[in-house]
């Protein structure tokens, strides 16, 4: 049972402002990048059901995590289908997020009141996605749906539309800085946070800090 309501989620990743995402076969490895971002100042944190056994390796990383990260909200992304959405919450899983637009997903999260961002790439699936109890919905792949001239246009008529771009956002101030004056509500980050070192490993201290420093100019940016 998802120990964070739909409402906690949205304000925190309004919050902090930004939503590290990561998958790995290895669980050791997802610990260690979970805890990197954790220290790093995140609050919420997307894992990506994307490999066999996923849910396993999430079941058992959630557990972990209530106990070595108890104020991170940890969810799932990457759904497609509302029996895996009810496996996810039935794992614990905090907020439900998908790369498509799909209203049986929508009923079974709404049913428990976990929080559910769908993708979305037009302004009719957007209005949709709120039509069926989205508060955050997910523009993907950011980039390539307009970018942050896409949210701008989106937020001229709909003011109220809560958008979570995930996909070509990068954290530098740079890159940053038009996704946050475009007027999202926060962004998803993947493989540009999770920095490697010259052997290919993931770099557990530096992935820290990026976290850290990307927290930092998102915060600045708002100010």
């Amino acid at each position: 049972m998802a120990k964070f309501s739909r409402i906690d989620v949205t304000l925190k990743m309004k919050d902090t402002g930004m939503v590290p995402v990561f998958y790995h076969q290895n669980l050791e490895l997802n610990k260690a990048i979970l805890k990197a971002c954790y220290d790093g100042g995140a609050r919420v944190f997307e894992f990506t059901n994307r490999g066999d056994f996923a849910h396993e390796i999430f079941g058992e990383l959630i557990k972990w995590s209530e106990i070595n990260c108890p104020e991170m909200i940890l969810g799932v992304g990457s759904i497609v289908d509302a029996p895996t959405t009810s496996l996810y919450i039935q794992l614990g899983a905090n907020f439900i997020v998908s790369p498509i637009l799909s209203e049986e997903m929508a009923k079974v999260c709404n049913r428990r009141k976990v929080s559910w961002s769908p993708g979305c790439g037009t302004l009719t699936e957007i209005s949709k996605a709120e039509e069926l109890g989205a508060e955050v919905v997910k523009i993907f792949p950011g980039q390539q749906v307009g970018g942050p001239e896409f949210v701008k246009a989106v937020k001229g008529p709909c003011p109220w539309s809560s958008i979570m771009p995930t996909g070509g956002v990068e954290p530098t101030k740079e890159n940053l800085s038009k996704w946050i004056h475009s007027g999202v509500h926060c962004v998803g980050m993947g493989s540009k946070l999770m920095i490697k070192n010259t052997n290919g490993e993931y770099d557990i201290e530096a992935i820290k800090q990026k976290t850290k420093e990307a927290l930092m100019i998102i915060s600045e940016l708002r100010s």
